[in-house]
């Protein structure tokens, strides 16, 4: 059989976005071929804000087209930054250093990132600013965030400790020290450093308490502010302090995304095959290339996986401990309950959908059964993905082994990897609508 040499489908075929569910049927064969994952998404909601923060024109390229960097482009475009698109990988973002005001309130989906990001950014728009998103957005918590800016001076108004959220922007950030409660979300620290460097003076961010989730996100936020001029000293591990320097316009290449490139990782490990990504495990700078290292150590994967620094890639290595040859227990992964679902109990039910006990819930703990002979069965599963997008893809994994593995709502993965249907169809997987 000859394999594909394409690269993957920057979209996949429309009626897998729009079907109602859809069935992998095994390849039966290793999945060989090359596959270029899509920009990485929090690689490109960091640098579109910090271009639209930017004096000057900034052009972004390997940047993703997905859902949630849609929302915060529209987002963007609606505080008055122009924005084009030149190609699907492409940004021309047009700053001018300041924000204006959205003449209606910004509706944001499901779209973490952009949030936790604008609303901290939205304090720089002389005027009142809403933001809003889904029903799941709505139940996902941003008082640790709201309560920071608002012991930084901005007027926030935040009923229910999740959006929707209305902050009373000045058109600045008072300077100071802030502390602030990392434990559920890195995205509330990011979200204050990103802004500080626009504020009226130096502002110092600090950890309240040790807990962070994430903690290597961070690092991807302060890459990204020094690439656009900030200047960030650290105090120690858990504060910074940022210069009031603003940002200058710089043109970038995102890289691709890791938490994309753990589910071709996993295809090739789970089927014995090679798929050339175009870029080594290494060379990523996201947190959840570590999980690179688990994935390779199939099917002797360890009996503890600690997933606090790897929390995108859980999904992933979750559906590949189902068929490993020992159990395996997931630790530091109580985040994944604030997610865009509840993430440790939809892997459990969708585990224990396949064979019932083979994914339990313990605390906050995901325990898998593994079972390798699980691999070339027919099982029947209807796997509910509560319309997140991880769920969806790391289920569609273990379609690879097991017959009769149908996924509800596959359009979810339009938030981050719309290709991802069409990147395991040029690898020679068989997609069948509903079951």
């Amino acid at each position: 059989m000859k394999q594909p040499d394409s690269e993957s489908l920057t979209r996949p075929p429309l009626d897998w976005l729009a079907a109602d569910a859809l069935t992998v049927v095994p390849p039966g064969q290793p999945l060989r071929g090359r596959v270029r994952p899509p920009g990485s998404k929090s690689i490109t909601n960091r640098v579109l804000l910090l271009a639209a923060l930017a004096r000057g024109n900034t052009t972004l390229t390997g940047a993703l087209k997905s859902d949630d960097t849609r929302y915060m482009a529209a987002a963007l475009r609606a505080f008055g930054v122009a924005i084009e698109e030149p190609d699907d990988t492409s940004f021309l973002v047009h700053g001018t250093g300041a924000l204006g005001v959205p003449d209606s309130p910004l509706f944001l989906g499901n779209a973490g990132t952009a949030t936790r990001f604008l609303t901290a950014a939205a304090c720089l728009a002389p005027g009142d600013v809403v933001l809003d998103g889904d029903a799941h957005m709505r139940v996902r918590p941003i008082a640790p965030l709201v309560e920071a800016l608002r012991d930084l001076g901005v007027a926030v108004d935040c009923p229910t400790g999740c959006p929707p959220v209305r902050i009373g922007g000045r058109g600045r950030l008072p300077a100071g020290r802030v502390a602030v409660d990392a434990a559920l979300s890195s995205q509330y620290v990011s979200a204050l450093l990103m802004v500080a460097a626009c504020a009226e003076g130096p502002v110092e961010v600090a950890l309240r308490g040790d807990a962070i989730g994430a903690r290597g996100y961070v690092g991807l936020t302060l890459a990204a502010m020094r690439a656009f001029g900030a200047e960030i000293s650290e105090d120690g591990p858990g504060t910074w302090r940022v210069a009031p320097t603003g940002y200058r316009a710089a043109d970038l290449l995102v890289e691709p995304d890791a938490s994309a490139a753990t589910y071709l990782w996993a295809a090739e490990r789970l089927t014995g095959g090679a798929i050339d990504l175009g870029i080594e495990a290494a060379a990523f700078t996201q947190p959840d290339a570590a999980a690179a290292s688990l994935i390779a150590s199939y099917p002797d994967m360890p009996a503890v996986i600690d997933g606090a620094q790897m929390q995108d890639a859980v999904p992933t290595l979750a559906v590949m401990a189902a068929f490993n040859r020992n159990p395996v227990r997931f630790t530091g992964i109580a985040n994944l309950r604030v997610k865009e679902c509840d993430r440790v109990r939809a892997l459990a039910l969708g585990l224990s959908c396949i064979r019932p006990g083979l994914g339990t819930e313990a605390g906050d703990n995901l325990l898998v059964a593994a079972d390798p002979s699980l691999a070339g069965q027919t099982l029947p599963a209807r796997i509910d993905t509560f319309a997140d997008h991880r769920i969806a893809m790391g289920f569609a994994l273990a379609g690879l082994l097991v017959h009769g593995i149908t996924i509800l709502e596959p359009g979810c993965v339009a938030k981050t990897y719309p290709g991802y249907w069409g990147a395991l169809e040029t690898l020679g997987v068989r997609l069948e609508e509903g079951a």
